[in-house]
Order: structure tokens, then sequence, then C-alpha cells
């Protein structure tokens, strides 16, 4: 009798920091048809289509330019305020999405999961993947507006070599978005009521991410004795931004290369305490969801 050879084996994951990377690989076709997805559920019975992509970051930066450069009256560090709002906007509306998107991953794919087997972190990481779509959309208005400022002979906004960071500082939104919303994730599997706290607390970490107004300006503050820069700078999503506004703007000054190995360490450690309680969620998930 010829022997018999299994093509897939599966078995229970022995250790809760396991990440079969070539397994993710052999399920490469699945991730990009999750990806597929979720750009045509974005755009499906749209009248703009990809449109609003450009129109969402546009009306935000006439609002911020209304509220809080004309009538609060924040100063961004000399930089045209359309290229400041819009270097920031890009780049959190990037991390939120991710975020946002991540963590309702086991609720809203709870009937794939409870069919058939693959890889789970296959969805999270293809959320992250899609959205990258939209990003280079509204990363393509901020350099379409960039050239109009230079064009007309604004050189208060000029490019530095730290620029050149961009990819990786891509790769570290990508990763604190994936290690956060596979945590939120695996916690709303059981409590659904976070996801609507979670929401909340988004949008108030976006006030303490300078986003709307410059880093610099908190240097002179302090709250109980503490540096109000330090304090922003602990926020693992500042110093991204911050590095990413002075490599295209050239405005305010770098944060420093230890607030950004601060970031990608804290990335890091999250992503790998994420894979454990994502791992450990998965097992029973279908229990409770």
């Amino acid at each position: 009798m010829s022997e018999e050879k299994w093509t897939t084996v599966i078995k229970p994951k022995n250790k809760l920091l396991e990440v079969n990377i070539r397994e993710l690989w052999d399920y490469k076709d699945l991730i990009s048809l999750f990806i597929k997805r979720n750009i045509t559920t974005q755009f499906k019975q749209t009248i703009l289509g990809p449109l609003w992509f450009v129109v969402q970051p546009a009306l935000t930066v006439i609002m911020y330019m209304i509220v809080f450069g004309g009538i609060a009256g924040i100063p961004t560090d000399g930089v045209p305020r359309p290229l400041f709002y819009l270097a920031g906007t890009c780049m959190w509306q990037y991390f939120a999405d991710c975020l946002t998107k991540t963590s309702n991953t086991f609720v809203d794919n709870a009937g794939i999961f409870g069919k058939v087997y693959f890889p789970r972190l296959a969805v999270p990481l293809a959320n992250v993947i899609s959205n990258l779509l939209r990003f280079g959309i509204q990363l393509g208005l901020f350099l379409i507006v960039y050239a109009i400022y230079v064009l007309i002979g604004n050189h208060e906004a000029h490019f530095t070599w730290y620029a050149l960071l961009f990819p990786v500082l891509v790769l570290m939104m990508a990763g604190l978005a994936l290690g956060f919303g596979i945590i939120i994730s695996s916690m709303t599997t059981k409590y659904r009521d976070l996801q609507v706290l979670f929401s909340f607390l988004v949008s108030l970490w976006m006030y303490a991410t300078p986003i709307v107004y410059p880093l610099s300006q908190t240097k002179s503050m302090f709250w109980n004795g503490v540096q109000v820069h330090t304090l922003m700078c602990l926020n693992p999503v500042t110093p991204i931004i911050e590095t990413f506004k002075y490599g295209f703007l050239g405005c305010g000054e770098f944060v420093g290369w230890r607030w950004l190995i601060y970031s990608f360490v804290f990335m890091t450690v999250l992503l790998a305490l994420g894979i454990v309680v994502f791992n450990r969620v998965q097992k029973n998930f279908m229990d409770t969801v």
C-alpha cells in the first residue's frame, strides 16, 4: 500500500508567543482576497468612490484652519496652515483607521472564523495593508498642496533628510495600530461595550497627539512639575508624527533618536503582547462571540 501524505496538518499552538510566518505566507492569496474585499466594500454603492479619501481630509483641514488657526490662534511653527494640518491628519488617519478596523477583527469576522480554518492574523494584516490605499491618496493630496506652495514661492516648508525615514515611520504606525487593535479585539469578544469606550478614547487620543498644534509649544508648559513636552512624547505616536513633520516640512525640531527608539521598542513589546493575547483568545472566542 502506498504511504499517505498529508498536505496540511492542523494542530493546537503550544506557545502563546507563536507566529507561523510560513503559514501566513502560504495563505498570501487569502490575505490578498481580504485586502480586495476591504477596498471593494469601501467604494461599493458610493457616489464619489475614492474621492471621499480626498474630500474628508480637505474638509477636516478647513475646519482646523477655522477653529484652531483662526479662532484659537494656535501657531504652526511658521508653516502654512494647510500643509501643517494635512501632514498630521494623513498620518493620524492611517493609524486611526488601522486601529479601528483591527479592533473589530473577531466580532466582524465571527461568521468566517466559525466555518473554516486559516491563520486568524491574516485578517488584521489585511486591514493594515488595505488602508495603505487610503493613506497613499491622502499623502498624494499633501504632496500636491506642498508643490503648490513651492510654485508660488513659499519656502517656509522644506524637506530635510529625515524624510528618508518615511517607510520606517509608516511601518511603526502600522505596528502600533496592529498591536493595540488585536488587544482591543481580544477584549471586545466578551465585553461588547468596550467598542463604544474605545471609539471615544481614540477621539481623545488625537488631541493628546500634536496634530493641530506644534509640539514645540509644550516645552514651556508644566503639569504637576513635569514638562508637558515629555508627557506628550511618552505617547508612542507623537515621535512618529513629529519626525514626519520635521522631515517633510522642516518645522519645529527633531524630537531625538531616543524618542524614536522608544516608539520602536514600545511597538515591538506591544506586538508581542498583542500576539500572546490574540493566540489565547482565538482558542475559544467562538464560545463567547
